[in-house]
């Protein structure tokens, strides 16, 4: 069931009625129908993965109470690594053990040796990743004594499998979460005002620019090597646009769908592509990865207090990691890698915090330098994107390289496909849109927020891609 379709506006509707209506006297009843509806939710892509869903709920629980309950650190550090190992098996399994089989078979063939590996026909379970590192966070939390054991399973239940964010995040902290859901929600009719903006301007960032730049960026990458240095470029801004509109848009629906229930989850997205670096980049996207590994990997490993050597290790290891964590493919270590080494030069100067506040342009000769800084952070990561799209490093590499050697700026892609030009009009539009509304969670609210929301709904229906129907990216992850 995606956000993007019939069934869950269905859905969705049904469970605000009941949640309000008949399921409002306690909080108890307000998320026991939660748990049920998100264990619906789930269980539309595969009702068999809803056990292992249910299984790794129970297992941190379990462990949590046992890690706070134990008499001495033997015992905790058990009940921890216990936690961890299989926690991270199952991602391991699922994720990446054909990853590491292939490669290393790879490995073998290439020293002349000969190598058949086994590999797993197994299908990734949807979410696996992100519901992962709820566990992981919150059995952590608990083992440095940050915060103390849930032992009410409905409440941590409903913290790990929360529908909205059960599938793609944003990746949310006990701290943060479990307060909320641990007592009863009142009806907040301006709360759930913004929510429905905010579904709405998710489902335009989805549906009218992410699914019809994929359209274009699909055919761009598949044919590389028959386009033009002008056309490759066009690709990937193609596709910048695409995940940001895609991954940001989810986002936005989960963020609203939560406020329609009384809970606040974490921001996800902070328009990233006005970064005037790539520090500032990576506090504006996805944050809730970003920050999960600032705090249970880069600060652990020192982070940037060590010597030279160490901040080159964690910063390459949180970067590296981090796009393995997006998928078991050489195209997400080399993104991850790329990314690193964007970030390096601006720690060991000592300027990865300089761009704090949000940008602001004025009419002097400093607003120059930020729009060159904006659009050249927006140039290095749509470099890093390509890699990021790319089936292998190589087609990445023969991509960009092909933009360098080509030479070739007519407009032989614009001519060749119907509404280009319309979408480049439209991708500038939507710029506009999110730079004026850029101190805001979303451009709907405030003044004229009636007109605002018909337009956005009218975009909807006029520009929407809806012929072909695409899940969203961050799903697979």
């Amino acid at each position: 069931m995606f956000f993007n379709s019939i069934a869950f506006a269905i859905f969705l509707p049904i469970v605000f009625f009941l949640y309000w209506f008949v399921f409002n006297k306690t909080k108890s009843t307000q998320n026991a129908l939660l748990i049920i509806a998100s264990y619906y939710f789930y269980s539309c892509w595969d009702w068999r993965f809803l056990f292992l869903l249910v299984f790794s709920t129970f297992l941190d629980y379990f462990t949590g109470i046992q890690i706070e309950k134990s008499d001495s650190e033997r015992k905790r550090k058990f009940w921890f690594w216990l936690s961890i190992s299989v926690n991270l098996g199952f991602l391991g399994v699922f994720k990446y053990y054909n990853f590491f089989a292939a490669s290393f078979a790879e490995l073998f063939t290439s020293l002349g040796f000969k190598a058949s590996p086994i590999l797993l026909n197994v299908i990734l379970p949807v979410g696996i990743s992100f519901y992962t590192f709820h566990g992981l966070s919150y059995v952590i939390d608990i083992y440095y004594k940050r915060i103390k054991a849930e032992y009410n399973f409905v409440d941590y239940s409903l913290f790990v499998s929360y529908f909205p964010l059960l599938v793609a995040g944003p990746i949310e902290r006990a701290t943060h979460l479990l307060p909320q859901v641990k007592v009863k929600r009142e009806f907040n009719f301006e709360k759930a005002k913004e929510g429905v903006c905010q579904i709405i301007w998710g489902l335009v960032k989805k549906v009218v620019i992410a699914d019809t730049c994929a359209t274009y960026a699909n055919a761009i990458f598949d044919h590389y090597q028959s386009m033009n240095s002008f056309s490759l470029i066009l690709g990937a801004i193609y596709f910048a646009f695409q995940i940001y509109g895609d991954f940001s848009g989810y986002s936005d629906i989960t963020l609203g769908t939560s406020k329609l229930f009384g809970l606040d989850l974490l921001r996800n997205f902070n328009y990233p592509y006005f970064s005037r670096d790539i520090a500032e980049f990576w506090r504006r996207w996805h944050i809730s990865l970003s920050s999960w590994f600032r705090d249970y990997l880069y600060i652990p490993l020192g982070g940037s207090k060590g010597g030279l050597w160490m901040k080159i290790r964690n910063t390459f290891i949180i970067f590296v990691v981090s796009g393995f964590w997006h998928g078991a493919n050489w195209t997400y270590i080399a993104w991850g890698f790329i990314n690193a080494v964007y970030f390096l030069p601006l720690l060991l100067s000592k300027k990865n915090r300089n761009n704090m506040d949000t940008v602001e342009l004025k009419w002097n000769f400093d607003s120059v330098k930020i729009i060159l800084s904006i659009l050249s952070t927006f140039i290095i990561t749509c470099i890093a994107w390509v890699f990021f799209r790319a089936k292998t490093i190589t087609d990445a590499i023969l991509y960009l390289k092909r933009i360098v050697l080509s030479g070739d700026f007519n407009f032989q892609y614009l001519d060749n496909e119907r509404y280009n030009y319309e979408l480049i009009l439209l991708l500038i539009l939507f710029t506009i849109v999110e730079w004026n509304c850029r101190t805001k969670t979303e451009p709907l609210s405030g003044k004229r927020n009636i007109l605002k929301i018909a337009l956005a709904i009218l975009a909807i229906m006029a520009f929407g891609t809806f012929s072909d129907y695409k899940e969203f990216i961050y799903f697979q992850f």
